[in-house]
């Protein structure tokens, strides 16, 4: 029977206890961890929504009056410079008023020369008249035609300078009806949209009617992006301070860039919090080469900068000032009280708690996170931590 109980029970005992042990063993919690190092940090504020790459020189262009599309000198994607013609409407009208006008200036001008060769003639005959009735070799009759004649033909030579300039003004008032036809560029710019065909008819928009222009026309060396910031962070910013840039469509890059300039007011949206614009200007030859009017954008502003601080990935530290680092010897944790300077969505110096070369868990949200808890660590990105 002591046989039986060596060869039977002894091991179903150990099986039991195995089994207890196992069921009763302590699981560790499965965490990413990262090392404590140093590096740069940054104090940053962003957008709090998209913002939008603009441009300083973008023109919505219609002729300032209504007629019919004569000439269309460009269409979508053109290249133009300052002054070109991009359209004209009908004009021969005006063209033919402005001939009119300046058939009347040369005649004005003819009629200005016979008015003053006369006047100077009439004038030469006074004073021949007022030397004659010194010596009475004149009667006083023909002295006081002499000098009216003269006063009279100089008045009919200032009339006629009156006239001269009369014909010139309308001339330059034609020109100005005719320049009214004919759309120019205001700048050096790419076209962007082009509403309209030869043939149509072009209205100008009315008064607080917006219509669709007939060229829009963009300067793209003009380039910023104008991004709202909460108004928390507004107070922080200034003019000139650093940036960086990052653009959708231009995945995991960064543009250096500045702040040039912060919206006197704040944007009072419905339903969305209150905004202040900023906006940011590529550094020189930072931008893609291939940058478009319209791109979304984001910019985040550098408001001060450690360049070596012992760090720890902000999403480490909890809510309290507190970390949980790990014991390389046990893998067990200890929260672990840090003072915390300059932070950002990336990383957070800390001032005193912790050393370069300490590990901690940046998975903080886990169930079960204690001190003394045992855990198995994975490095960020997978690489399992040294035991």
């Amino acid at each position: 029977m002591k046989k039986i109980f060596l060869f039977v029970l002894l091991p179903l005992a150990l099986a039991l206890f195995a089994g207890y042990r196992y069921l009763t063993r302590e699981i560790p919690v499965k965490v990413t961890v990262q090392t404590v190092d140093s590096g740069p940090v940054e104090a940053t504020v962003a957008n709090t929504r998209a913002g939008t790459v603009k441009a300083r020189l973008r023109a919505n262009l219609t002729p300032a009056i209504g007629g019919q599309i004569a000439t269309l000198k460009v269409r979508k994607a053109d290249r133009v410079k300052a002054g070109q013609i991009l359209l004209t409407l009908w004009n021969n009208d005006l063209q033919a008023d402005l001939r009119l006008a300046q058939s009347e200036a040369v005649a004005a001008a003819a009629a200005l020369r016979e008015s003053c060769l006369l006047a100077d003639l009439a004038e030469k005959q006074a004073t021949r008249q007022s030397e004659l009735i010194r010596t009475r070799s004149t009667s006083e009759a023909l002295y006081d035609e002499a000098q009216a004649t003269a006063r009279a033909r100089r008045a009919g030579c200032e009339a006629a300078q009156a006239r001269q300039a009369e014909a010139v003004a309308r001339i330059d008032a034609a020109n100005a009806t005719l320049e009214r036809t004919i759309l120019l560029a205001p700048f050096d710019g790419i076209v962007a949209e082009v509403n309209g065909e030869v043939g149509e008819y072009l209205t100008p928009s009315p008064p607080g009617i917006a219509t669709l222009p007939a060229v829009d026309l963009i300067n793209m060396e003009s380039l910023y992006v104008a991004a709202p910031i909460d108004e928390i962070d507004t107070a922080q910013i200034r003019p000139g301070m650093a940036a960086r840039i990052s653009l959708d469509a231009f995945p995991k890059k960064h543009f250096p860039g500045r702040v040039r300039s912060i919206s006197p007011y704040v944007l009072e949206v419905a339903k969305q919090a209150r905004t202040v614009e900023i906006e940011a200007d590529f550094a020189d030859g930072a931008a893609p080469p291939n940058l478009l009017a319209g791109y979304s954008a984001d910019v985040e502003i550098i408001l001060d900068t450690r360049p070596e601080a012992v760090r720890v990935p902000t999403e480490a530290v909890l809510a309290d000032g507190t970390v949980y680092a790990v014991d390389p010897a046990t893998q067990r944790l200890h929260r672990q009280r840090i003072e915390t300077g300059l932070s950002n969505w990336k990383f957070t110096e800390v001032r005193t708690g912790l050393r370069p070369g300490e590990v901690v868990v940046t998975t903080i949200d886990r169930q079960g996170l204690a001190d003394g808890v045992l855990v198995a660590a994975e490095r960020s990105g997978g690489e399992a931590a040294a035991k």
